[in-house]
This record gives C-alpha cells, sequence and structure tokens, in this order.
C-alpha cells in the first residue's frame, strides 16, 4: 500500500521519510561539489586568529556533552557575531518562522539560524544553521535542515540552497540541489571538528563565504 503524504511537515520533528514522501530526495557522496564554496580565502588576521584559539580553549572540556543553551550561547553565537552575518540590507536572524507550500504539503516550523535579507523581518532566506536538540521528540538536525533549505528554495524560486548542521563540536556543511519539479539531490560535507584548529578555521572560512560570495 503506497503511504500517504503527510498534511503537514513541522521542522523539528521531521523524519526523512516524511521529507521522501512529498518529493523525490537523494543524497549523493560526491564531495567535489563543495570545492569552490571551501577553496575560498578569506584572509583571516591576527586578532581572528586569536579569537578562535581562544573560542577552542575556553569551550575544550565541555562542548561534546553540553547543552544545547550553552553550545548556542558559548560557542554558536560567538563565532557567528565574528563572522559578522550584519551589513547592507542583510542580517542573521535567530528563532524566525518560515513556512512554504511543497506538493500540497505545509512545511512550517522555527529555524534555529538563517542569514537573509532583511532588517526587520527576514524577505529572503540564502543560509541556514540547525544545531542538535537533545529533546526526545526532535529529529536529526540534518532532517530539520533539509526541510528549511526545500522551503528557501520554493520561496526564493532558486535551484541551489546552502546550509550546515551542528551536532555537538562538529559541523557538517549541506548543499541542496533541484532538479525537476518536486526532485532534489542533497550533499553532506565531510565533518568539521570545531575544536580543532584548523577545522575551525575551515568553519570560519567558509561561514565568511556565505556571507561574501553567496548571497546574491
Amino acid at each position: 500500500m503506497e503511504k500517504k503524504k503527510p498534511e503537514k511537515i513541522i521542522f523539528q520533528t521531521v523524519r526523512l521519510d516524511d521529507l521522501v514522501e512529498v518529493v523525490d530526495l537523494k543524497q549523493l557522496p560526491e564531495q567535489e561539489i563543495f570545492k569552490e564554496w571551501f577553496n575560498f580565502q578569506h584572509s583571516i588576521s591576527v586578532e581572528e586568529e586569536k579569537f578562535l584559539q581562544d573560542l577552542i580553549k575556553d569551550n575544550y572540556d565541555f562542548l561534546s556533552y553540553c547543552s544545547e543553551e550553552d553550545l548556542k550561547m558559548e560557542f554558536i553565537a560567538l563565532l557567528l557575531a565574528k563572522v559578522r552575518f550584519r551589513f547592507k540590507d542583510k542580517r542573521g536572524f535567530y528563532e524566525q518562522p518560515l513556512k512554504a507550500k511543497i506538493n500540497g504539503v505545509e512545511f512550517c516550523g522555527k529555524t534555529d539560524f538563517m542569514f537573509a535579507m532583511g532588517v526587520e523581518v527576514p524577505q529572503k532566506p540564502y543560509f541556514f544553521i540547525q544545531e542538535f536538540k537533545r529533546e526526545g521528540k526532535s529529529s536529526h538536525p540534518k532532517n530539520q535542515l533539509l526541510a528549511e533549505m526545500l522551503v528557501a528554495i520554493e520561496l526564493n524560486k532558486v535551484n541551489l540552497m546552502r546550509g550546515a548542521y551542528i551536532v555537538g563540536r562538529h559541523w557538517n556543511f549541506v548543499m541542496l540541489e533541484k532538479i525537476a519539479e518536486n526532485s532534489f539531490q542533497y550533499f553532506v560535507s565531510d565533518s568539521f571538528d570545531s575544536l580543532n584548529f584548523k577545522s575551525l578555521r575551515h568553519i570560519y572560512n567558509n561561514l565568511q563565504a556565505i556571507k561574501l560570495v553567496y548571497c546574491v
């Protein structure tokens, strides 16, 4: 018996099975698609290097097991503030509602972090970050991120969206590509350990690329 499409998809509880009942969604293993993004070269100053080193030092002993709020306030928020996701008519938004109808199904919820055009309210999303939630009813952050990116592609009428999800100290970047009506493929990068200085520099560089290259 064919499974019935869900009536509504809520970011916080979505499962991958829910998404594939609404759209054709496949993960591909290629890492080459990240090459241009990850090869962007942001010139990191001495002050920025010290900031990243201090961020690791201050969080090394507890980042792997700290609460969601600790992770957000003591690490993620400080890193995003250093990237300075606020310029011209664009900025970062936290806990903002987002919704759209995709293939007849309403997708809705609040995003952890969204970089978007807009000053008072987000108008055009460019990038999302979804962090791990420990509550029992929450789904894997990758599934939440994919749902948010599907909505952004629908709202922006574009074919590509970028994002990242975080589980403790580990970051994975994601690219979602629309290849036909209600048909998508996505790519997940190798994991970056944010408590490793070289990896944290890569994370910081990748975030700067979003701000400086891909927010058009």
